[in-house]
């Protein structure tokens, strides 16, 4: 393998493990090394799973074969991204002939901001783009090739008229005679679906929840009209997300404070949280906003792009599904109105951004870009973290967040050039 003989130091950009080969992680920074473990220093890791030390010391009696010294770098798990409807001139809501490239490319482009997995999104569609796109999207671990893909997020088309912010209002649907079965007749499968954006105010979303949730699909509130009881209905059925909170919502009263109540509500079933979409990035959230939400549930906050096809891409137009959107700077509109789309923001950038507004701590700011959202999917046990056990996705990040490096498996995946930083 690249790196030498047994225990010797690794070269940056040389990292590649082979079969039963032991990485050792060195020199972390204690206070800020590892969400969860403050207190551990090292870093181990065998067949791509995060190693306790203790048996390979006291049992095995082993030695690391490779030797990746970090000096300063703060080590934190990868980040999970549950919106990201595309980005780098690829739109996930529309069915071209060369979809799959289009996913690899994305997936291979986001290593560099620290994205080790993630949720390809699709906003409001026809029915025909569903069955033409969803069979290609499969459920993949990442590895040099690119981001894991985690399954999709279906945001609509079952949302409200009016706050459909930038979907398109003729795709939009409701549900009718046959609630559930009307669903699977839009989509066409439910097999690589992993979230659910629906308006809990329509008739029959109860029921549709219930099933979804049964299914092992998470279940977003969004683009909705709901006041307070209907958003909490929708969670005692088995809703635990909301949608991108803020946006594309009613606004917070003080009489009723809608989907936004979720987040102090005393009436969720116990032993459940709701978790919350923010997109930080400075132009869809005010920050003293942002700060509001986080202080009221900070343990629910998970940041996400909701990045669009423009997303590393210059100024101009572009699409987002059925739309044509045009973005100028970070502020992104669908062409010929003031009605925000997507946002063209990565997700290191909402990372720092979140940091610096609500100035909470940086294993926070990790935490919301990594354990809350795997939270959410109920894959805490495997991704998101640190722990013994859970896979090796890690980042390196200087102590202003800017990444330096990725890991998928405990292999390097990306670094930055060092004649670029």
């Amino acid at each position: 393998m690249a790196g030498g003989a047994r225990g010797n130091p690794l070269c940056p950009g040389s990292l590649s493990l082979g079969q039963d080969r032991l990485l050792h992680v060195l020199q972390m920074v204690p206070e800020l090394g590892v969400c969860d473990y403050p207190s551990r220093e090292d870093l181990w890791v065998r067949e791509g799973k995060i190693l306790n030390p203790e048996k390979l010391f006291f049992e095995e009696k082993g030695s690391a074969d490779v030797q990746l010294d970090c000096k300063d770098s703060i080590i934190a798990p990868g980040f999970i991204d549950v919106q990201i409807n595309g980005g780098f001139g690829v739109d996930f809501s529309l069915a071209t002939d060369d979809f799959k490239s289009g996913i690899d490319l994305v997936s291979q482009k986001i290593l560099s901001h620290g994205v080790t997995s993630f949720c390809p999104t699709l906003v409001t569609s026809p029915s025909s783009v569903y069955h033409q796109v969803l069979p290609q999207i499969s459920v993949r671990n990442g590895g040099a090739y690119g981001a894991g893909i985690l399954g999709a997020h279906l945001e609509g088309p079952f949302i409200s008229k009016e706050k459909k912010g930038a979907h398109p209002e003729h795709c939009l649907r409701t549900f009718e005679a046959g609630a559930f079965q009307d669903l699977l007749a839009t989509y066409g499968s439910l097999d690589c679906v992993q979230i659910v954006t629906l308006a809990p105010e329509m008739r029959r979303s109860s029921e549709v929840i219930q099933e979804l949730t049964k299914r092992g699909i998470c279940v977003s509130l969004g683009h909705s009209v709901a006041n307070l009881s209907q958003a909490e209905e929708a969670v005692q059925h088995g809703a635990t997300f909301i949608t991108h909170l803020f946006n594309a919502m009613l606004p917070f009263h003080h009489r009723d404070p809608g989907i936004v109540g979720l987040l102090t509500s005393d009436r969720i079933p116990a032993g459940r949280r709701v978790f919350y979409g923010m997109i930080s990035d400075g132009i869809h959230t005010n920050p003293a906003a942002l700060r509001i939400a986080h202080r009221a549930h900070p343990k629910g906050l998970v940041l996400v792009t909701d990045a669009m096809a423009g997303m590393g891409l210059a100024p101009g137009r572009h699409t987002l599904g059925q739309q044509v959107v045009e973005i100028d700077g970070l502020n992104t509109y669908i062409a010929g109105t003031n009605t925000l789309s997507g946002s063209v923001a990565t997700m290191d950038t909402c990372v720092r951004h979140f940091q610096e507004a609500t100035g909470c701590s940086v294993e926070t700011a990790l935490e919301a870009a990594s354990l809350h959202p795997a939270q959410l999917l109920g894959i805490e046990h495997k991704k998101g973290t640190l722990n013994y056990d859970s896979d090796a996705d890690f980042l390196m990040l200087n102590d202003s967040l800017y990444v330096q490096a990725t890991y998928i498996a405990g292999e390097e995946v990306w670094r930055q050039d060092v004649s670029g930083m």
